[in-house]
């Protein structure tokens, strides 16, 4: 009898706790919708420690990658900045990364054009679909270069606002392109070449450092527009999941938010980089994504994007330690290949 007690007890306590961790998260309110080109122009906040992130990952038929990401950040003792940052894998054979820094006011929104521009160096053309254009140039340790253009794109989705709420604090996805084809040219000092391939481009914005609202970040693109699964999945200090994916099965795409994840045979809570095989099933039960990460093809650390040896300092405290992107390719469950990052400190 008091054994079964204490089995009750203890069922009754886990669910308990279960619910005070998905008590910590609230989801968008409202249904899914097609964005827009007003959610892609820039958001405003007064949090001080408010950032915007557009990132970018291009993976080419020639087997070279690149990841752009262009952000709004706050950096302890330097205040508000923009971050331009770019890094290429695989480029003949080899990687390459840079990160510039510049004042806020150098990003110009120019609303009637749907584009953003960062002192004529940098830019973000049309509204994300055919015809989006990225454009990135920067002479630092090497001349880098970029000018991309979708020749095609899936629409993007987002579940009502797209803003999660986090404890007190806010998060905000807007999955833009979650496939894509384009072309161009991209180049390393005086070596350029044309390329082709297909890209993921999401947006996200929070009111706080990334790393106070997300222990560790999963995001996910498939090399095909159908079967496909493209995101971003975070995970709370709590252990509570927050953000979405699109999944097309070939009947279309329709937005799908995360029951559980598991990497191996454990629950997956962020504290680490996962070793095993990554799981995560879905709350309308659309098949599960099963993928390994045991293999990575890239690291590379947010560092990369900050100039100066002081703010450099100043980022890696704020954030509780060096965060890192672990990259790599693997053949998942739908069949396809899938291109991801899992992203948080350094273990």
């Amino acid at each position: 009898m008091r054994k079964n007690f204490y089995k009750i007890f203890i069922a009754c306590l886990a669910t308990f706790v279960a619910a005070a961790w998905a008590g910590d998260i609230t989801a968008p309110a409202g249904g899914a919708r097609n964005l827009t080109a007003d959610d892609f122009m820039p958001h405003h906040s007064n949090a001080k420690e408010f950032n915007e992130t557009w990132s970018y990952q291009f993976v080419f038929d020639n087997g070279t990658r690149a990841f752009v990401n262009y952000s709004t950040l706050y950096i302890p003792g330097s205040g508000k900045k923009i971050g331009c940052d770019m890094s290429f894998w695989n480029f003949k054979g080899k990687s390459y990364a840079v990160g510039r820094q510049y004042p806020p006011e150098r990003l110009k929104a120019i609303k009637e054009k749907t584009t953003i521009d960062i002192k004529g160096e940098y830019a973000m053309e049309n509204k994300p679909g055919k015809g989006h254009r990225v454009y990135f140039t920067a002479d630092k340790n090497g001349k880098f270069f970029l000018d991309l253009t979708f020749d095609s794109a899936e629409q993007g989705k987002v579940l009502g606002d797209g803003i999660w709420k986090v404890g007190s604090e806010k998060f905000a996805q807007y999955i833009h392109i979650p496939y894509g084809r384009v072309t161009g040219r991209i180049g390393y000092n005086d070596d350029t070449i044309s390329v082709k391939g297909y890209a993921y481009m999401d947006q996200t914005w929070q009111t706080v450092q990334a790393t106070d609202i997300a222990v560790r970040s999963l995001n996910f693109s498939t090399n095909t527009r159908s079967p496909l699964y493209a995101g971003r999945i975070s995970i709370a200090e709590k252990g509570g999941l927050f953000g979405y994916a699109l999944y097309n099965s070939g009947e279309g795409s329709k937005i799908v938010v995360p029951e559980s994840i598991k990497d191996g045979e454990d629950e997956y809570r962020g504290k680490k980089f996962p070793k095993n095989e990554i799981s995560i099933e879905w709350k309308d039960k659309s098949p599960a994504l099963k993928f390994p990460v045991n293999k990575t093809y890239q690291k590379a650390s947010l560092l990369d994007k900050v100039d100066g040896w002081f703010a450099k300092k100043a980022m890696k405290i704020a954030a509780g330690g060096e965060i890192l992107f672990y990259r790599g390719r693997s053949d998942a469950s739908h069949g396809k290949k899938l291109d991801w990052t899992v992203t948080g400190a350094k273990d």
